[in-house]
């Protein structure tokens, strides 16, 4: 556990900025090996070598760390997706492909990130809304992608396709994440980028 002499000479905004990315990551730790039924105040503070004051200065209690925790692993898929359709080539099936690559990549580099992104505690009232948020990043990657491939397709028709494809991906990253798809991912990719291709176009 935290010792006084462990903060000392720390300024107050860094030590709570510290001790809270250390539960984050003791979150993400029991989330990733149990999952919800894991997390509890004295399991995350026992990984983390903190007392549960040091808990409730950052959080209410587990949700909203469980949260945190969802937050911090949506915002690397955010990043990932970004870095991947930004060095991908100029046309729409090089970046839907490296944007579809990116999500599944990212999710499966890592067994815990599938667990807090797609596939455990899916009745969890936080990770319900956080999720809802993750599927409208994608679409809106979607939307901005046909935009500008198509510029005169019907703005109905082409929001459609996006919102089709992004409740499918969850369910293509928890199949792949399951390993119903096999392992091949540049065939899951390819199949991928041609049904969503000709639901936008349609």
């Amino acid at each position: 556990m935290s010792t006084p002499t462990r903060w000392a000479g720390v300024p107050l905004r860094d030590r709570r900025t510290e001790r809270r990315a250390l539960l984050v990551e003791a979150g993400y730790t029991l989330f990733g090996a149990g999952g919800e039924a894991a997390l509890s105040v004295r399991s995350v503070c026992r990984e983390s070598g903190l007392n549960s004051r040091y808990f409730y200065e950052s959080f209410a209690e587990v949700n909203d760390l469980l949260g945190a925790v969802y937050d911090t692993v949506a915002a690397g898929l955010g990043d990932a997706v970004e870095r991947a359709i930004e060095a991908s080539a100029d046309s729409v099936r090089d970046r839907m492909s490296a944007g579809i690559r990116a999500v599944l990549g990212f999710s499966s580099a890592d067994p815990r990130r599938g667990r807090v992104l797609f596939t455990d505690a899916r009745a969890n009232p936080v990770l319900i809304s956080r999720r809802a948020l993750t599927q409208d990043m994608l679409r809106d990657i979607v939307l901005l992608e046909s935009g500008q491939s198509q510029s005169d397709s019907h703005p109905i028709a082409t929001r459609v396709g996006a919102s089709m494809y992004t409740g499918a991906m969850a369910e293509l990253a928890q199949d792949w994440l399951a390993g119903n798809l096999g392992d091949d991912l540049d065939a899951v990719v390819g199949h991928a980028v041609r049904l969503v291709l000709k639901a936008i176009r349609s």
